[in-house]
């Protein structure tokens, strides 16, 4: 096959002019584009281009296969095409009455076949030995007969342009952006808004949309002039190697409506306007009220019947929720019942735009779980030591002690072993002193009111487990312990966390009667303090209000700088409770600054 081919190939040239070489820099400006698409870890390259015919082609070609194989099968194609379109030709020509013509130019028409040659940067033609993946290169020169094309190998490309469903004036607007050969922090970004009657003559086409001037970033603030009006964005991909790829635009599927007026966040954004110095760190948790929850008809009619319905649903309380984390310029982001489609499609972008890497651990029989995000100037992730922990009783010999004693206990290790909550692990080091190190913990805890003993059982091996990763693997560094603990103050869970021990004969250890009684001792190694202290309640929903979250920290390596303050009690309790129009979870933020000591 390839002898027939290559000899084709010969036969096509030899029809036509012999292609002298491409002048070493010569111009290029002008040219078709040749895109090819070369990955070393996927066996085939692509090549993509519009032949003088007018018709688009998309190869794939083997990359170890000769550059001779690539071009004979380009060469043909495009004969192919140029036959195709003389006939179209002819029988235009022939509809109109040339029938003479046509027959006469015929025999001329097929033998104008192309000549298809590949010159390097320098005007080298490149030898048909030469396998694909060395023969393509940026810059070269692909000549199909008198047509030349510009090879651009790897161009930044973008992958996947997305607006959010909703778009709320005074909220910020973060696309998701994918890209290929190019990174969102080195595209170029272009808004535009929907042309008003006002403005001038409308139609189709960019006439319908005017540029704003202040829309040249990746996050796009709409004002309440815009309210109304459907948006576009324009991206244009880049490598930041001043290689830039072809622009991609998405316009919103529907206008920019008005926002719900003051928020509780406001008031706390003006302790954050800032992110903070080096030496320091700002932290927050926050069940954030996962959307397979608030969506059920038992949340709807019993949990939050004072919520409207539209606030309730994921579209506008993200807009809230991103401006929110957005406005605390945090370092360090924990974040409980995040939705995986949440966390990839909505806050893994707005943050990003905002500086900050995500990691997620999705519980095991659910849709949701925990996010931690983390600074990159500030920090680089060194590992992760996610468990869940029924899995970890039973498999980590860490547990066994533990795991020995609940065997005596069959009813509530059954409990435990149901549970799919989970513990998400960090280990990350300072950027800009790399012998500090932070471990950095979020959990949620089983929710039910009697379930005391499944949170200490549940806790006892969270901590034994940040032991190994504070203690053994990484020796001596600070803990943050984040999460919706699911526990007042006055809870077992909540003293144990603070004292380091718990008797065998505290109350909670019969939370849910005598059949589930599991008297143990437990002890951990910790100095634990809650940064933020005993707030009235981190939880305020209709039928509760009570402090559940906490962000513990290490109190031998750390001290808290300041504790942003929470919303007053009349800005949580304007829409009666949360979560409402201007609250987006029936849970508040904990945000505190921290520093080493």
């Amino acid at each position: 096959m390839w002898q027939r081919l290559r000899a084709a190939l010969g036969r096509l040239r030899a029809g036509g002019p012999a292609p002298g070489p491409v002048p070493a820099g010569m111009e290029r400006a002008g040219m078709e584009r040749a895109v090819v698409r070369c990955v070393p870890a996927e066996p085939k390259l692509s090549l993509r281009l519009v032949l003088p015919d007018g018709s688009t082609r998309h190869m794939q070609r083997d990359q170890a296969e000769p550059l001779g194989r690539a071009l004979a099968r380009l060469a043909a194609t495009a004969a192919k095409g140029r036959a195709k379109a003389a006939k179209k030709s002819r029988k235009a020509r022939a509809e109109s009455g040339e029938e003479a013509a046509a027959a006469a130019a015929a025999g001329g028409e097929a033998a104008a076949v192309p000549a298809v040659r590949l010159f390097s940067r320098d005007g080298l033609a490149v030898a048909e030995e030469v396998p694909n993946a060395a023969a393509w290169q940026d810059g070269a020169v692909l000549q199909v007969g008198e047509a030349r094309y510009r090879v651009e190998r790897n161009p930044p490309a973008v992958t996947e342009l997305r607006l959010p469903r909703s778009l709320l004036a005074g909220f910020p607007v973060c696309p998701k952006v994918s890209a290929e050969f190019a990174a969102p922090r080195h595209c170029v970004f272009r808004w535009y808004r929907q042309r008003r009657p006002a403005d001038g003559e409308g139609g189709g086409g960019d006439a319908a949309w005017v540029e704003e001037a202040a829309g040249t970033e990746r996050v796009f603030t709409p004002c309440n002039a815009l309210v109304g009006l459907r948006l576009k964005l324009r991206c244009t991909p880049g490598d930041g190697e001043q290689r830039y790829g072809q622009p991609c635009e998405v316009e919103s599927s529907g206008p920019v409506e008005a926002g719900p007026g003051a928020c509780t966040f406001d008031s706390r954004h003006l302790y954050t306007r800032k992110v903070c110095g080096h030496g320091s760190v700002r932290a927050v948790s926050y069940n954030i009220l996962a959307d397979t929850y608030a969506q059920t008809e038992f949340s709807r009619t019993v949990l939050y019947p004072y919520c409207a319905p539209y606030a309730l649903e994921i579209d506008y309380r993200q807009n809230l929720l991103k401006k929110e984390l957005a406005g605390y310029s945090a370092d360090l982001i924990c974040l409980q019942e995040v939705d995986k489609s949440v966390f990839l499609d909505s806050l893994v972008p707005a943050l990003d735009a905002f500086g900050l890497e995500g990691l997620f651990k999705i519980k095991e029989k659910q849709h949701e779980g925990l996010a931690t995000f983390y600074r990159r100037d500030k920090f680089s992730l060194l590992s992760q030591h996610d468990i869940a922990f029924s899995e970890a009783l039973l498999s980590d010999p860490l547990h066994k002690e533990l795991c020995d004693k609940l065997a005596e206990y069959p009813a509530v290790r059954e409990k435990v072993l149901q549970r799919s909550s989970v513990l998400q692990v960090s280990v990350l080091q300072s950027a800009t002193d790399p012998s500090k190190k932070i471990c950095v913990a979020n959990t949620h805890l089983y929710w039910h009111p009697k379930g005391g003993n499944i949170r200490l059982i549940q806790i006892a091996v969270a901590l034994s487990h940040l032991k190994h990763v504070a203690c053994d693997l990484h020796p001596s560094i600070p803990v943050i312990f984040c999460g919706d603990f699911n526990s007042t103050p006055s809870s077992g869970t909540y003293s144990f966390i603070s004292s380091g021990g718990i008797a065998e004969d505290h109350e909670d250890w019969v939370s849910n009667g005598e059949e589930e009684r599991c008297n143990m001792p437990l002890t951990h190694p910790f100095k634990l303090q809650s940064a933020c202290g005993e707030p009235a309640y981190t939880n305020y929903v209709g039928g509760f209000h009570g402090c559940l979250d906490y962000i513990f920290i290490d109190k031998t390596a750390l001290e808290v700088e300041q504790v942003i303050p929470l919303p007053s009690h009349e800005e949580v309790t304007t829409h009666q409770a949360l979560p409402s129009v201007s609250h987006p979870s029936d849970h508040i933020a904990l945000i505190c600054d921290l520093k080493w000591k």
